[in-house]
């Protein structure tokens, strides 16, 4: 089944400083801050909503069609989707702009500080859901906040069910965009501090979103994962990771398994439970796109984790 992914397609510059920024940014001279970081330690990952959802998803043997914006300088993504058999018809080039990116610099306490760029992001509303040919199955997730609310619009004219995940771009929208989605969307999923803001800004439950024909997930990392569904909670335990490496991209990993295992009329007991084992396994890996299991190798993963296979 294909399934369009309206995201991000985003680089990652990750810089490691050699001490910890407490000791240069003096609370009495915050007025006038001037610093500089020497970091000999840099490298570049591949990430974006989009590309880290439609990467876990051709691990799992799905059909994801990435529908995004990238700037001038996307030809080393292009070449990698290609590697990896994954088309790029929909992401379309803005010219003049770059590929929206983060300049992340840690330091050895794992604080962070963090330039984002949007670039091309800005122009995703320049997609359109009707220009992807059969796609049975979508999901919105972080991208620029006209092309969020735009490709939600299309999704429900044109039928096809889809997964709300705003994400970190949750902050973009009030209350009445927010249950505007949630009314259009088939699921919504958000994170623990996502579900509590959206309530502050819908003024009212969680329990209330989860109806007999609308589904929200809710996860909560190392405590698993709620499901809401007919005025009621269920929770279902967290997959343990073998090592805990790097959590970025977890929550890609995340919604992947939700998209095939709605793709292949899982339940739900079962979609949940190959989210939670995918985002264990990106989990023990550095970056968001670094892991590689084969589809087979989830599979046996997924029946020693729940004894029967998917």
């Amino acid at each position: 089944m294909r399934t369009l992914i309206c995201g991000s397609i985003a680089y990652d510059t990750i810089m490691v400083f050699q001490g910890y920024f407490k000791d240069h940014i003096l609370p009495d001279q915050a007025h006038a801050l001037n610093v500089a970081f020497l970091v000999p330690e840099m490298r570049r990952e591949f990430g974006g909503t989009a590309g880290n959802i439609g990467y876990n998803l051709k691990l799992l043997g799905g059909d994801p069609v990435l529908m995004a914006t990238v700037g001038d300088d996307a030809l080393p993504y292009r070449k990698r989707l290609a590697a990896l058999g994954i088309g790029d018809a929909h992401v379309t080039s803005i010219a003049g702009s770059f590929t929206a990116q983060a300049f992340i610099t840690t330091d050895l306490a794992d604080n962070q500080i963090t330039a984002f760029h949007p670039g091309a992001m800005s122009h995703a509303h320049e997609n359109h859901i009707a220009d992807a040919k059969d796609i049975a199955l979508g999901i919105v997730s972080p991208d620029g906040r006209d092309g969020m609310l735009q490709h939600a619009r299309q999704f429900a004219d044109l039928g096809i069910p889809f997964i709300f995940d705003p994400g970190q771009g949750l902050p973009m929208f009030d209350g009445s965009e927010l249950e505007h989605f949630i009314d259009l969307a088939s699921v919504v999923t958000v994170n623990d501090y996502e579900a509590k803001l959206m309530v502050e800004r819908i003024g009212r439950p969680l329990e209330s979103i989860g109806t007999a024909n609308k589904t929200l997930i809710v996860t909560r990392g190392a405590e698993g994962s709620d499901l809401y569904r007919m005025g009621s909670a269920t929770r279902f335990a967290a997959v343990p990771a073998a090592k805990l490496v790097d959590p970025t991209g977890c929550g890609d990993a995340f919604r992947a398994g939700l998209l095939f295992g709605m793709a292949r009329d899982f339940d739900w007991e079962t979609s949940i439970r190959l989210g939670s084992l995918l985002g264990s396994i990106k989990i023990a890996s550095g970056g968001p796109q670094n892991h590689a299991p084969q589809s087979g190798e989830i599979a046996e993963q997924f029946e020693k984790a729940f004894g029967y296979r998917f």
